[in-house]
């Protein structure tokens, strides 16, 4: 079984950075596209950001500039770092990740980090 622990998330005034990171731990096959999505009071999870283990990204509407992801393979780690934050960034960040274990994809979610951010 595999966890996903994120970490990073707290409290930031409107302008500011914050970086998140959330590791994959258990029994691992191999993890393919890991990515953050985020979930605002009485709104839907929506995709932030995406990376594959081969480098693409993919991004949410209007985050690719301030927004950047990347991921550390040999530690399966996928990291979030968010510039120039904006009050509507608030919300429940998750981490996902695809194991992939022989022909099975099964997606894995974190517990979720707060990132609250302050006009």
């Amino acid at each position: 079984q595999v966890q996903l622990v994120e970490s990073g998330g707290g409290l930031v005034q409107a302008g500011g950075s914050l970086r998140l990171s959330c590791a994959a731990s258990g029994t691992i096959f191999k993890i393919n596209t890991m990515g953050w999505y985020r979930q605002a009071p009485g709104k839907q999870r929506e995709l932030v950001a995406s990376i594959t283990n081969g480098g693409s990204t993919n991004y949410g509407d209007s985050l690719e500039g301030r927004f950047t992801i990347s991921r550390d393979n040999a530690k399966n780690t996928v990291y979030l770092q968010m510039n120039s934050l904006k009050p509507e960034d608030t919300g429940v960040y998750y981490c996902n990740a695809l194991h992939a274990v022989f022909q099975v994809v099964l997606p894995v979610w974190g517990q979720g980090t707060q990132v609250t951010v302050s006009s």
